[in-house]
């Protein structure tokens, strides 16, 4: 079992590289969400629907992670980062919302055949050091939505939006190199089968209060995740920055966050999953609140600095207990962590949309942060020890 295997430092690397190369794509759509708007005439409510959109097929997580206990999970993983290069290198010559909506859900199917089994391969490669493990996982993806805003918003601005179809190779070249190095990473042998093992629906049963902590720390934190990330680019050009700044504000904020996952893990290993949760979710809505009321904009990008290393740190904490848990079913488990996930985060997605139409997103920011403290009290109950 992994509990007792060594942490396996280059399969780490190779399945994080594969999450940066996927991630860098499924990062397009916020960045130029602000042309998009523009070229497809929508208001905020629709931009933000487009997000969920992409984002509906993970309800489907169980059923992936279910298939992936009886196939070779590792393909998954190898060929989804050509078709997801695929979808989002042509939203940028969608016709029209109809189009553009249908390939970010092909994005989402994708980006859900990988996300499901990816972090599986992890715990089965870190050993006892879990934390660590995802740590280096969500880096991977952290780092994706940095350089992602940075190559949409040079291309576009090179290009126009019919440049995105330039970088469809690189994501099939991307899937050919991977095959190479993933090929003989197998874990389908690492889910025994005996007659005590519980069922799907008793192993969601038996670990729901797990559950219910972890979806109300993302879903109060919700709001603000997606307030700094899917419309942060929009609340900045509408203040009155440029197409570049507000890619670069974006940029740096995921950067920080890339450094936020890295430390929240590794910190969790030593002093706990739960610990390591409340202090996240005390400080983030602090340093919202603090961005908002800020007057000068000197202050904006050193506080997204701080804002970032706090904003997306639970992930792989969140992730490290899912799989610290007791049960033969590893990618059922995830996949059911990733579905709630959806849910509590999609349905903030499409608030801070309505509530950004109709009280624009100043308020709306603030309404964020005042919600997000919610998500303290679920973080107090996330369980200290393995269940």
């Amino acid at each position: 079992m992994s509990s007792s295997a060594k942490f396996q430092s280059g399969n780490i690397l190779t399945i994080t590289i594969a999450h940066l190369i996927h991630d860098i794509y499924t990062s397009f759509l916020a960045p130029i969400l602000p042309l998009l708007i523009e070229k497809l005439s929508v208001n905020l409510s629709l931009a933000g629907l487009l997000s969920v959109i992409q984002r509906i097929p993970s309800l489907f997580n169980p059923f992936v992670g279910i298939l992936s206990e009886k196939i070779k999970i590792r393909f998954l993983v190898i060929f989804t980062p050509a078709l997801t290069a695929l979808t989002m290198s042509l939203i940028g010559v969608a016709p029209g919302y109809t189009i553009l909506a249908i390939l970010l859900f092909v994005c989402g199917v994708s980006s859900t055949l990988f996300h499901v089994p990816s972090p599986v391969m992890i715990k089965e490669v870190s050993g006892s050091r879990l934390g660590k493990g995802m740590s280096y996982f969500m880096l991977g993806g952290e780092l994706a939505r940095t350089l992602g805003p940075l190559i949409i918003v040079a291309t576009v601005e090179t290009w126009g939006l019919g440049g995105t179809l330039r970088l469809i190779p690189f994501g099939i070249i991307a899937s050919g190199i991977l095959y190479y190095k993933l090929k003989n990473i197998d874990i389908r042998k690492n889910f025994p089968k005996s007659e005590k093992e519980m069922g799907y629906s008793s192993t969601f049963i038996r670990f729901l209060p797990v559950f219910t902590s972890l979806a109300g720390i993302t879903f109060f934190r919700g709001a603000m995740k997606s307030a700094l990330t899917l419309y942060l680019p929009v609340y900045l050009t509408e203040k009155g920055a440029n197409l570049w700044y507000a890619g670069i504000s974006l940029a740096i904020l995921q950067l920080a966050g890339a450094a936020g996952t890295y430390l929240s893990g590794t910190i969790s290993d030593r002093i706990g999953r739960r610990t390591t949760l409340v202090i996240i979710t005390v400080a983030s809505p602090l340093l919202m609140l603090i961005l908002i009321s800020q007057q000068s904009e000197i202050y904006t990008l050193p506080l997204l600095v701080i804002i970032g290393i706090f904003l997306v740190a639970p992930t792989s904490v969140n992730l490290a207990v899912v799989h610290e848990l007791e049960t033969e079913h590893t990618a059922f488990v995830n996949s059911i962590y990733m579905a709630i996930n959806f849910l509590a985060s999609s349905v903030m997605v499409l608030l801070v949309g309505i509530l950004s139409d109709n009280l624009g997103l100043d308020l709306t920011y603030r309404i964020s942060a005042g919600i997000a403290f919610i998500a303290i009290f679920f973080a107090l109950n996330v369980p200290k020890k393995k269940v």
